[in-house]
């Protein structure tokens, strides 16, 4: 008998890579012999970060519609209709069983190829407020699976499975870490603690917040951890000076987020749904500043998800320079409003998601309940 072969298509950022990675590794650990090929966008993260884990990837020259530049676009219906040719064709070659879908440039083309060849697909919805793309794609999807509630006003009821996102299991593992986490960052593990996260590429609201406010830190005697992304953390120290108080750590990138969020006492984020679905297993005290810069403005209804069970503080983009480290010193010191937040956002953890997925994935390539 041959061995399950399985697609999995999408990327583009952080938030579609690494759950469509937690997948297959939750689909390797049930069938060790399965086949999985990814499909990415050529130029996009993912055509680096997946082969890095040990799985082949092909790309497709595929990207989105570019705001504000009408001459970008021109050529994008030809990218569109190569994509959907090239997808066909990997579809034909690959004779997968089941296809799955995690959103991103690529996913389109290959659950469009799927559905045309009659091969059952499955859709990683990951927003509390689905795309066109997928809501279009739900259609004839065979199992939707989904993070948030009320996703039936995207999608047929009896298709959709609450797994929740999948997480990187090493992220989120911060029992007992805390003065471990101090300690890696040469900070004092028994003074309060900020972090400040935008994200592998950072988030210039973030980074402007914390660069005015910046003394407050220094004056109240609270801890920093401040991650500033590539494209800013040059400007950050060329502005502030290399030699910063003992209280403030600032780096480009966090690669060992797990000793960051076991060190910190409150957290400032962006609201991606994957990094959600960690802080919900993190179980701290979280302000999340929804990026105005995403599709439909999910990040905000993302966050929405939470403010409204009491499990996070929203703070609008446009006012976040003004007021967001005044509230997490605010929140910081508030001992019981804190307590309340890691309580309500840790209810909303959903831990078994990559395995949930991956049953329904398995399920479809041996077509059960088809």
């Amino acid at each position: 008998m041959r061995p399950t072969r399985i697609i999995i298509s999408g990327g583009g950022t952080g938030g579609h890579i690494f759950p469509a990675i937690a997948i297959a590794n939750a689909l390797r650990r049930m069938e060790p012999g399965c086949e999985i090929l990814f499909v990415g966008a050529n130029g996009r993260m993912e055509m680096e970060k997946v082969p890095a884990v040990g799985y082949k990837i092909v790309g497709l020259n595929i990207r989105g519609i570019q705001r504000g530049s009408i001459l970008k676009n021109l050529g994008l219906p030809f990218k569109v209709i190569g994509s959907l040719q090239k997808a066909l064709k990997l579809v034909s070659d690959f004779k997968p069983d089941v296809v799955v879908g995690v959103g991103g440039y690529a996913s389109g083309p290959v659950l469009f190829a799927a559905s045309w060849k009659k091969i059952p697909y499955l859709i990683q919805e990951q927003n509390s407020y689905a795309g066109i793309t997928n809501k279009n794609l739900g259609k004839k999807a065979a199992k939707i699976c989904v993070a948030f509630d009320d996703m039936d006003q995207f999608f047929p009821a009896e298709k959709i499975l609450k797994t929740g996102n999948p997480v990187r299991k090493d992220v989120v593992d911060i029992y007992n870490k805390h003065f471990e986490g101090a300690e890696m960052l040469k900070l004092d593990p028994l003074k309060k603690t900020i972090l400040v996260t935008g994200g592998s590429l950072g988030a210039g609201t973030l980074n402007k917040s914390m660069e005015k406010h910046f003394q407050e830190f220094i004056d109240k005697d609270v801890q920093l951890i401040w991650q500033t992304g590539k494209f800013y953390y040059a400007g950050v120290m060329e502005r502030l000076g290399y030699n910063l108080h003992p209280n403030i750590r600032i780096l480009e990138f966090l690669n060992k987020m797990d000793l960051a969020y076991a060190a910190a006492d409150v957290i400032i984020s962006r609201a991606g749904a994957g990094t959600i679905a960690e802080l919900c297993l993190i179980k701290k005290p979280v302000i999340l500043v929804p990026s105005p810069n995403v599709a439909e403005d999910h990040q905000t209804k993302n966050a929405m998800a939470l403010v409204k069970n009491n499990a996070a503080i929203m703070i609008n983009d446009h006012s976040a320079v003004d007021v967001l480290v005044a509230e997490a010193l605010k929140l910081l010191n508030d001992e019981e409003r804190s307590e309340e937040l890691a309580q309500n956002i840790g209810k909303m953890a959903l831990p078994e998601a990559d395995d949930l997925i991956a049953r329904e994935v398995m399920k479809l390539a041996r077509r059960e309940g088809i």
